[in-house]
């Protein structure tokens, strides 16, 4: 029987709203926004990249040969690539409108100069997360950036995989996984001088590939582990499920003095999957009750894909057409939430699903989607 992780995905639904507030304190100035909580809530994009190298450790450990190799990044693909092109060709129709919107409302950065046709390019080929010459900051679709270290993890885990079983080294494949996680960091030490989860267009790749590899030692210690680990008592696990969460919020709230301590996150996140993975505490079950919070991980991605596009559109109808203060984000930052998660729910449907490779109508893959 296929595993639910069900709390975990819940997970990805609270987190991605979490990094929504996150951009959302740029445009705001109210302390339920504006606090060190929320401005460090970036560091629970590193919680995705181990969450996904948990869930794709659990499906695609068996590749072994070229063919499942190109299937497994083939749908891959489909699955993130549609909405994030879509989101970019929409990022770049509101940039042509700027100068046209700008005799009727002030708009900010009306030449931004990272939004050029060099980082068009290379949002367009998710090499967005990787130092290249004439980039100097993130553009277009700013959380993008994400998608391209994920896609260079998926390459990075296929051609791991396709070696360890080749080469039959199955019993000894988390050396190969710590092997991989201590080259990122290694890479991203000798490239920047430290160890800091704050890169994003330069050396956000080498990110990415630490958090989804810790995920995949992760998912092979869940899985090792499971049998003894689910005998331990329930009351055990809710005060681990309590503690471990605490820990980590507090690490995110003073992520200003420990973000340059980056594997600090990838060890906290390691082990708060593998706790909730195992949905034995009293939280687990409480949150598993909340059908809001089940539709929120599933609308994740999409969640994460369009807010930033939302929130700056968004910000011009409020704050520079109706002329609110940025203090009004006390209770505009419920209005701007909701705009998201409702048109999360239509991207989701008919972006996401439309497709993804996986997706199946009347017991058939829906091969004719893409």
């Amino acid at each position: 029987m296929k595993e639910r992780f069900e709390v975990l995905d819940i997970f990805r639904g609270l987190f991605s709203s979490l990094v929504v507030f996150f951009h959302m304190s740029a445009f705001s100035a109210t302390p339920i926004i504006n606090n060190n909580f929320v401005y460090n809530a970036d560091l629970f994009v590193d919680f995705f990249f181990v969450l996904s190298g948990f869930v794709i450790a659990y499906s695609y450990q068996f590749i072994s040969t070229g063919e499942q190799l190109g299937k497994f990044y083939k749908k891959r693909f489909f699955r993130l690539y549609p909405l994030h092109f879509i989101v970019l060709i929409l990022f770049v129709v509101v940039e042509l409108l700027k100068h046209s919107a700008s005799g009727y409302v002030h708009v900010n950065k009306l030449d931004n100069a990272s939004n050029n046709v060099t980082t068009f390019f290379t949002s367009l080929f998710l090499l967005n997360s990787v130092q290249l010459p004439g980039v100097h900051d993130v553009s277009w679709n700013i959380a993008s950036w994400s998608i391209s270290a994920e896609m260079i993890a998926y390459l990075v885990f296929g051609l791991s995989v396709t070696f360890i079983n080749r080469n039959k080294l199955t019993a000894n494949r988390n050396y190969v996984y710590g092997l991989v996680v201590l080259v990122a960091f290694a890479l991203l030490f000798y490239f920047t001088g430290g160890f800091e989860l704050t890169y994003t267009f330069n050396f956000g790749f080498l990110r990415g590939i630490a958090g989804f590899f810790a995920g995949v030692l992760c998912f092979n210690t869940y899985n090792s582990s499971k049998v003894w680990l689910k005998a331990l008592s329930n009351s055990l696990f809710s005060f681990l499920e309590i503690a471990a969460l605490a820990v980590t919020f507090v690490f995110v709230g003073y992520g200003h003095y420990f973000k340059q301590y980056g594997f600090i996150y990838e060890i906290l996140f390691f082990f708060t999957i593998l706790i909730f993975a195992l949905e034995k505490g009293w939280l687990s079950s409480v949150l598993k009750k909340s059908k809001l919070l089940h539709e929120t991980g599933k609308l994740s991605y999409s969640i994460y894909m369009i807010h930033t596009l939302v929130l700056s559109l968004f910000n011009v109808v409020f704050i520079r057409v109706l002329k609110l203060p940025p203090s009004a984000y006390s209770y505009l930052f419920v209005v701007n939430y909701l705009i998201i998660f409702f048109l999360s729910r239509w991207t989701f449907k008919h972006i996401e699903m439309r497709f993804n490779l996986s997706n199946k109508r009347e017991g058939k893959r829906t091969w004719w989607l893409w």
